[in-house]
């Protein structure tokens, strides 16, 4: 049978308005009397009813966070640092995940609301529902943060990687390591394959080297199928194609592209080489190791999960934005100029 708190104010000896107050830690309480409610709960293994608490204080202990994909282990970082901060203020998340689609964003963004949660970490949001203006209204009605997104709300605090920058750091690592003809892999209708498309366009004008055909969209970038629509493309374009090096938007695109150099028969990093963004697991385990871009995946989650605390406690007047450097993870699939001393 489930214990109640009147059967720890029973065995306490107290009235249940002292197991609230012990509890909630709302109230003082005489240091016995609170040792002795703990005893109780300790005892009869005691679970609080949080909805009843959450009536009581009238404040929601939910946080809700809307994520684009689990099947990109970028994201779970991302969450475990959003809820390994959140827990630590006995706050605890509902989890909605978009596919990548801006209806099914709304949605969630809708559900949340109606389910009365403290506020929203939206971690990139697509540019369509950004277009669309669809926050602008709501970002008045609930603390919002968005992790990897462009700003376009005074009222809603963002974080960030600089991916223009890091997107010109991975390609002018290529660059210093004579890469001169370098295809660009991205996906569909996020801020982030956006930026390092501009990134990418502004880097190879400087060199007298774009070319609009080596820009290649995979569809969607998150999926679980994203590593396969990637080889079944590049299958297409490698063969044919001049370039020396492959920038991809993402680590599964980048292993999208591993793969299909595998499949013909293209040596990594002698006969192509290939630089991912992110730093997922999985890239460190792939043969040969994939260079990267180190996204800060924990950091991200922390920094949202401290900005959206920020926003409840200031009742969501202010807002802030914190922008984290990305790093470059050398593996092994670039291949090094032999530099002559």
């Amino acid at each position: 049978m489930k214990v109640t708190i009147q059967d720890v104010a029973k065995k306490a000896n107290v009235s249940v308005a002292t197991v609230s107050r012990v509890m909630n830690g709302n109230y003082p309480v005489k240091a016995e009397t609170r040792e002795s409610v703990l005893k109780a709960v300790d005892e009869l293994n005691y679970i609080p009813n949080m909805q009843a608490r959450e009536l009581t204080q009238k404040k929601s202990t939910t946080i809700g966070v809307v994520v684009p994909s689990i099947n990109n282990m970028f994201f779970p970082e991302v969450i475990n640092g959003i809820e390994n901060h959140l827990k630590k203020n006995s706050l605890s998340i509902i989890l909605t995940c978009t596919d990548n689609n801006p209806d099914e964003e709304k949605s969630c963004i809708n559900n949340l609301i109606s389910r009365n949660v403290s506020g929203i970490i939206v971690i990139g949001p697509t540019s369509s529902t950004i277009k669309s203006k669809f926050y602008n209204n709501i970002s008045n009605k609930i603390p919002l943060v968005f992790i990897n997104s462009e700003s376009i709300d005074s009222n809603i605090s963002y974080v960030s990687n600089d991916e223009a920058f890091g997107a010109e750091t991975a390609l002018n690592y290529l660059i210093d390591n004579k890469h001169k003809d370098i295809l660009f892999v991205r996906g569909k209708d996020t801020y982030s394959y956006n930026i390092k498309e501009k990134a990418y366009k502004d880097v190879m004008s400087k060199l007298n080297n774009f070319k609009s055909e080596n820009i290649i969209n995979i569809g969607n970038g998150n999926s679980s199928e994203t590593v396969d629509n990637t080889v079944d493309i590049l299958l297409n374009i490698l063969p044919t194609t001049s370039a020396t090096a492959v920038f991809a938007c993402n680590d599964l695109m980048a292993l999208g592209v591993l793969n299909a150099c595998k499949k013909l028969g293209k040596r990594v990093p002698d006969e192509i080489s290939i630089i991912g963004y992110d730093n997922i697991p999985l890239s460190q385990f792939v043969e040969p190791k994939l260079t990267t871009m180190d996204q800060n995946m924990f950091l991200l989650g922390t920094n949202a999960a401290i900005l959206l605390l920020e926003k409840i406690e200031c009742e969501n007047k202010y807002s802030k934005r914190i922008i984290l450097n990305n790093t470059l993870v050398e593996r092994e699939t670039v291949k090094k100029s032999i530099k002559l001393k």
